[in-house]
């Protein structure tokens, strides 16, 4: 398809696609599948064992299967493709890192030693945990065998009542599981599907608990959530010399667009400035995104942003020449005292608007409305300055230990993740009380 014909088509597109309306009509068709099927409530779960995301899932697993009626079916896979884990290194490396404080956060059984286990250690985690599904304990076991293999005791043997597993019987398992998480859509660990529906961690499960809530499958007293989402500061918290949010973000990830409000939002509350850190999308530094990534991202960030009234879904991708454009402006943006104003504009324009900000037209709504001259926005379009710019937004965010965005840093805190502002708002607090 043209381009031209995509960006004007994309938004109609969009809007239905990821309409709150089309997500709950999918969710009861998937319910009146199921019960002409004469089924049970079936959640598959895909465990990856040396993944930190997946340990804290595990250890949650029984708490979950004991609120709702629902069966539980585990499979262990291995780690994502190449295409989806860029940067691998630093994705894992973090990820540890942001387990442990997950872990902490929720009073967790998870211990960051600074070190992925040894290959040894996740062959026999692995072998056991098959087992474990073979004779139906994977939920009794799995945040045990866990617990141990990141605290670096897995050479202890877990319930001696567990059969043992040939090795050569893993790798065919592990092909299965792996091929199913595929068909079905996804392409990690720590992962939940239910009903056509995917939830990815600890932090998305209040998705699936409020959605079986929904149905009717919890049982007698559950009427909260394991793990809600922290609430945002609402109320002015001026803070005396409050140190500076460095926001490191994409025009073109959805998720920088849904946190984008938040954060300046959490700046002007507490006093805070907020440095626009922003960087070139992944895809426009050759690093590709399969088709499963881009959906349940999107997806996901649809869900997101309903949950936290955030305006969302009739999107125009900027990708290639509109995100330039975007960028170029951001610098100009900022010495006229309007870099919030005009982010905020033109993630609003592109992720819920449909505005082609790869048109003069376009461009123009989100520049003017930011409070910005068009004329004078039009010259600053040729300043090349912004490259450089953004290199070296990405240079600082990965010296960092970061990898994606959107991304923050304030003083000795760093961490990835438009769910991670709590821990933005928890370091500005910390500052603010001499901490």
């Amino acid at each position: 398809m043209p381009i031209s014909i995509k960006r004007l088509l994309l938004p109609a597109i969009s809007r239905r696609m990821l309409s709150r309306e089309r997500l709950l009509e999918q969710r009861a068709s998937a319910e009146r599948s199921r019960r002409a099927r004469g089924e049970r409530h079936e959640v598959h779960y895909f465990h990856q064992v040396d993944d930190p995301y997946s340990a804290l899932l595990a250890a949650a697993l029984p708490r979950l299967v004991a609120r709702y009626d629902i069966d539980l079916l585990p499979h262990v896979v291995g780690p994502p493709a190449d295409n989806a884990a860029p940067e691998r290194g630093r994705l894992i490396a973090y990820s540890r890192k942001d387990a442990q404080l997950l872990a902490r956060r929720w009073g967790l059984d998870f211990h960051d030693r600074g070190v992925q286990p040894p290959r040894a250690a996740v062959d026999l985690a692995t072998g056991q945990l098959v087992a474990a599904i073979q004779v139906r304990r994977f939920v009794d076991v799995a945040g045990t065998v866990s617990a141990r293999l990141w605290s670096g005791t897995a050479d202890m043997v877990i319930g001696a009542a567990l059969p043992s597993v040939d090795a050569g019987a893993v790798a065919p398992q592990r092909a299965a599981a792996d091929a199913l998480r595929q068909r079905l859509g996804h392409y990690l660990g720590a992962t939940l599907f239910y009903g056509g529906e995917w939830y990815w961690g600890i932090d998305r499960l209040y998705h699936l608990e409020l959605r079986l809530q929904d149905l009717g499958a919890q049982r007698p007293g559950v009427h909260d959530l394991l793990f809600p989402p922290g609430a945002d500061l609402r109320d002015p918290h001026p803070i005396a010399d409050p140190p500076p949010i460095d926001f490191f973000f994409s025009l073109r990830s959805p998720y920088s667009a849904i946190v984008a409000p938040r954060v300046f939002e959490l700046g002007r509350l507490t006093g805070a400035p907020v440095r626009l850190r922003f960087v070139l999308p992944m895809v426009m530094r050759g690093l590709p995104v399969p088709p499963e990534k881009r959906a349940y991202i999107i997806r996901d960030a649809a869900r997101e942003a309903f949950a936290r009234g955030i305006p969302f879904g009739c999107l125009n991708d900027p990708v290639g020449r509109p995100t330039e454009r975007g960028l170029a402006l951001v610098p100009h943006a900022e010495r006229a005292g309007k870099g919030p104003d005009y982010v905020m504009s033109f993630m609003r324009g592109v992720w819920a608007e449909g505005i082609d900000a790869g048109s003069d037209r376009g461009l123009r709504k989100i520049v003017e409305r930011a409070g910005l001259s068009w004329r004078e926005a039009r010259q600053a379009l040729h300043d090349e300055a912004w490259r450089e710019v953004a290199e070296r937004n990405r240079q600082q965010m990965f010296e960092l230990g970061l990898w994606g965005v959107p991304s923050f840093r304030v003083r000795d805190t760093a961490a990835w993740g438009q769910d991670r502002l709590w821990a933005v708002e928890k370091a500005l607090l910390s500052a603010g009380d001499g901490a």
